[in-house]
């Protein structure tokens, strides 16, 4: 029997550990199947809501927050970069160079959700690549809309939402429904609205979780 499993990836495109919780979640989901399937849904949260429009340098901005020297930040960076390329994701050397506001973003993916699965996923996919690998502003209009593009989604439609606020309070009541149920640092993978995972695992510490929600999932239905 085939269990289903709902998935809420609750993350930022620009959280570097957000992507390689992504690349070892997809990795789990590949080991689990067929036995065990999921509906994946990408979910908002911001690192920085209050981001100024410009931006900020992103070692300034790491010492700034978290009270570390440039040096570490920069150590940090290749260790992250190493781990990323471990799960078969690229951080591009020396590309992150800037921290941005990431609002505009939350909401097409929003509305990528309502478009489906697949294209949702292919959106938040292309955002991180587009940051992390690329080294491109996700604030940036044209930067959006050459993803929502890639992620077969439509251009025109997402050029509107951007040139409105549309889905700007629902993005604001998810952010606020999960940094209220205690979520305060990302990736956070939430399995049947109940199994918490935190952090950037690796792919077998996802597979371990699957297996055992997806059994217990199918002995409780048994019972009843």
């Amino acid at each position: 029997m085939t269990a289903r499993l709902k998935i809420d990836f609750v993350s930022d495109v620009s959280c570097p550990w957000c992507a390689i919780g992504l690349a070892s979640l997809e990795d789990a989901l590949a080991r689990v199947a067929p036995e065990v399937t999921a509906e994946l849904r990408f979910q908002p949260f911001e690192l920085n809501p209050q981001m100024a429009p410009e931006g900020e340098d992103t070692v300034e901005h790491l010492t700034r927050k978290y009270g570390i020297s440039a040096e570490q930040a920069r150590t940090n960076a290749e260790a992250i970069r190493q781990r990323g390329a471990a799960v078969g994701f690229s951080f591009g050397e020396g590309q992150r160079k800037r921290v941005w506001n990431t609002f505009d973003a939350h909401r097409l993916l929003h509305w990528a959700e309502l478009e489906g699965e697949a294209p949702q996923k292919a959106l938040k996919k292309r955002l991180l690549q587009a940051y992390f690998t690329d080294g491109e502003n996700p604030s940036d209009h044209d930067v959006l809309l050459r993803a929502v593009t890639d992620a077969g989604l439509d251009p025109a439609r997402a050029a509107a939402i951007l040139e409105s606020d549309e889905y700007a309070e629902v993005t604001r009541e998810r952010e606020r429904m999960y940094t209220d149920a205690g979520i305060h640092s990302v990736p956070a993978v939430i399995i049947n609205d109940q199994h918490l995972i935190s952090g950037g695992q690796p792919a077998e510490v996802f597979e371990r979780a699957l297996r055992q929600i997806a059994g217990a999932a199918q002995a409780t239905t048994a019972v009843a």
